[in-house]
């Protein structure tokens, strides 16, 4: 009945089902979760506020090419993200900026760190913090370590549940010193969310007639791997097709070397009748309180309501797939687990039909429009 399967509706799945779609032919995907979109997925409330079920979802590139490929399933709505941060009882913009910097330094003081700034790294730069708190100038160290302290080490701790030094510098470059004015939380091209929501541009997305979505279902129900032969079997019938896995790798194998460590997040929303709750779409609050942020999401869809809608996100070790409401969020970034998931990769390439896609495959980080792009060239190099 199937020539492929596709495991998990993400990004990643969704773009592979609709591409071998296209292509002619007949796509199976499966969805553990009872809608479409994976951690993109939004709805709008009883309020009629178009929240993000997962957590705020911005869509940032340059790469022209992702843009223009999720363009032709959705209109965008153009939205340039700002995130403030609470700093010893103000709201300053982060990334650490040079506003930020004259917000909470004396006029001198600020005025001569921003020249110590430009002088060493340049205008327009973005200096990871780990990094400035190597320099050897005094007054530079003294910003480093304020900034450390203030708005990065804690936050980076609650999220990660770690130092910012014991996890990877893919991580922790993330959080920079911007020597520069911009205010914008990301300088890319294109800057935008769809206009009607990221579930129906899934639904655009998923819209031919040789996808056939199975929701609400664990894939191990349907499908089984035979470990030793290599063998796939679909409804307990051989299964001659490809198998394209989106979901946890560790679980693929039963586990069999140990869990990989994630991190999760337990969402708060409320509602309030009044037209805005904070003055920008995210808050970051590093200290003090046990949630990181707050996000107000009609700030970033632009909706006129009497009501607002706004989220706090509580981070927390993800504790495994038999407890239902935990979603694997973060893989996490430290040396051992690399060696750990490079045990899981090994045994899956002697599965010849199976590709692995994605944040959670791959056991690393994507943004959206990264995913995005290697979607379609897993496709071009696989598929096509």
């Amino acid at each position: 009945m199937f020539d492929i399967v596709v495991v998990g509706a993400g990004l990643a799945g969704s773009i592979l089902a609709r591409e071998l779609a296209a292509s002619g032919r007949r796509v199976l995907l499966i969805e553990k979760r009872p809608h479409i979109g994976g951690n993109c997925y939004d709805f709008f409330d009883s309020h009629g506020v178009l929240v993000h079920r997962y957590g705020p979802h911005l869509f940032h590139t340059s790469n022209e090419k992702a843009f223009s490929y999720l363009g032709r399933f959705t209109e965008w709505h153009e939205y340039e993200h700002r995130v403030l941060a609470v700093v010893d009882g103000r709201q300053v913009p982060v990334p650490f900026n040079l506003n930020s910097l004259a917000m909470l330094f004396p006029p001198s003081m600020a005025e001569s760190l921003e020249k110590k700034l430009v002088d060493r790294f340049g205008f327009g730069v973005k200096v990871p913090i780990l990094q400035l708190r190597r320099t050897d100038d005094p007054e530079l160290k003294m910003l480093a370590d304020f900034v450390y302290e203030k708005i990065f080490v804690n936050y980076t701790v609650k999220q990660w549940g770690c130092r910012p030094e014991e996890i990877a510098p893919e991580v922790t470059e993330r959080v920079p010193v911007f020597v520069s004015r911009d205010d914008r939380y990301f300088q890319d091209t294109y800057q935008a969310v769809p206009k009607h929501g990221y579930t129906r541009m899934f639904q655009n997305l998923l819209d031919h007639p040789d996808i056939h979505p199975l929701m609400n279902t664990d894939y191990k129900d349907v499908v089984t791997i035979d470990t030793s032969s290599g063998d796939i079997r679909l409804f307990g019938s051989p299964f001659a097709g490809e198998l394209i896995f989106t979901g946890m790798i560790d679980e693929l194998f039963a586990f069999r070397f140990g869990r990989l460590p994630y991190r999760t997040l337990d969402f708060s929303f409320e509602s309030l009748e009044r037209e805005y709750f904070q003055k920008a779409a995210v808050v970051n609050y590093p200290n003090n309180y046990d949630f990181t942020r707050i996000t107000e999401f009609k700030r970033i869809h632009g909706q006129k309501l009497r009501y607002t809608t706004i989220l706090r996100e509580y981070p927390r070790d993800y504790k495994g797939v038999e407890q239902e409401a935990d979603t694997p969020c973060y893989p996490m970034f430290k040396q051992e687990n690399q060696a750990l998931y490079e045990k899981y990769l090994q045994t899956a390439a002697g599965f010849p039909r199976l590709t692995l896609v994605g944040r959670l495959a791959e056991y690393r980080y994507y943004d959206m429009d990264d995913i995005v792009v290697r979607a379609l060239d897993v496709f071009a190099q696989q598929f096509a």
